[in-house]
């Protein structure tokens, strides 16, 4: 379409730095960081509750009911404290991913067969050599589903963050588009929440491939 339909590519050229590159900057690192922390706490939850079956209903339902919680009223509550700065947005982000997370970490370490853990026991591995060289690995495929689906979803809220300020690709969407009754912004900020989901997605999928040599081998063989 020309300018003066419903994409204004004029406003796209120049904006390709900023508002558009910034926004996306924003939206990347408002979207990474909660799922990093979110991994690095959803981890021991998750070992713990393995180690320790009891544990683990309290565990699932607490977390479950942090992300019962709206995600709009956990920003507003934050922002007494932590202002406008990305935290207002991360922290709540990194909560929500727990319910994802810590339930396929549980699961990924259950899946373990029991044989290889008397394996790793009889060539004389102790429980922290058997976690982080057996089953930790063993539960790779599950984790990073968990991630893959902890992305999206994390993505996708982000774009919430702009009510309180925060830009990124809502930002583009709301302060730029709906703000002005400009449709491009809209129609960029979309394409490219969506565009940034897929990326993120192949990425984990690769790092899930780079981790498990051993199903690449075992599908080779398979093959054949």
């Amino acid at each position: 379409m020309g300018d003066g339909g419903l994409i204004h590519w004029g406003w796209i050229e120049r904006g390709l730095a900023d508002p558009i590159g910034t926004a996306l900057l924003q939206h990347l690192q408002l979207s990474l960081i909660p799922i990093a922390l979110g991994l690095l706490v959803a981890l021991p939850l998750g070992i713990a509750a393995a180690r320790w079956p009891r544990a683990y209903p309290p565990l699932l339902g607490a977390v479950n009911v942090l992300y019962a919680l709206p995600s709009i009223a956990l920003f507003f509550l934050l922002l007494p404290y932590t202002g406008l700065t990305i935290w207002t947005a991360v922290l709540p982000l990194a909560v929500y991913t727990l319910a994802i997370l810590v339930p396929n970490v549980v699961d990924g370490l259950r899946q373990v067969p029991e044989h290889v853990r008397q394996a790793a026991v009889a060539m004389g591995f102790g429980p922290l050599r058997r976690l982080v060289q057996v089953e930790l690995p063993v539960a790779v495929p599950a984790v990073i589903a968990g991630l893959r689906v902890a992305a999206v979803s994390t993505i996708s809220m982000v774009s919430v963050a702009s009510l309180v300020g925060l830009g990124g690709l809502g930002g583009l969407i709301l302060r730029d588009g709906f703000n002005n009754r400009f449709a491009t912004p809209i129609i960029v900020g979309v394409l490219l929440t969506v565009a940034l989901a897929f990326l993120v997605d192949a990425v984990l999928v690769a790092v899930q491939r780079l981790l498990t040599p051993w199903a690449r081998r075992t599908g080779a063989g398979v093959r054949r």
